[in-house]
């Protein structure tokens, strides 16, 4: 498999193999599979941030349960403060909660 981006968060190849396994099953509306399959990769790497910002989008754009997208852009933005696609990410769906 070749990498068409710099592997930033230097993941293995069964990570990016995984995620892109994820975002398909997500385009697919195979909600079910992507979700636990990111949860699989989180429980080998609770801090990896691309699994958890695909959690968020999940979570917020497929599933609506917007309190838990929020609480994974958290947990993106906890290690990497700086990453402005989690914090409008998290900004957008915080406008749902606090109707």
């Amino acid at each position: 498999m070749s990498i068409p981006f710099e592997n930033t968060y230097d993941l293995s190849e069964s990570q990016l193999e995984n995620l892109e396994k994820a975002e398909e099953m997500m385009l697919k509306n195979d909600l079910g599979n992507a979700e636990n399959l990111l949860l699989e990769m989180l429980t080998e790497d609770e801090h990896c941030i691309p699994v958890l910002s695909n959690l968020g989008h999940l979570y917020g754009r497929y599933l609506s349960e917007f309190n838990t997208a929020v609480e994974y852009y958290d947990r993106v933005l906890s290690l990497e403060p700086d990453n402005a696609w989690a914090r409008d990410s998290r900004r957008r769906y915080l406008r749902y909660i606090e109707k």
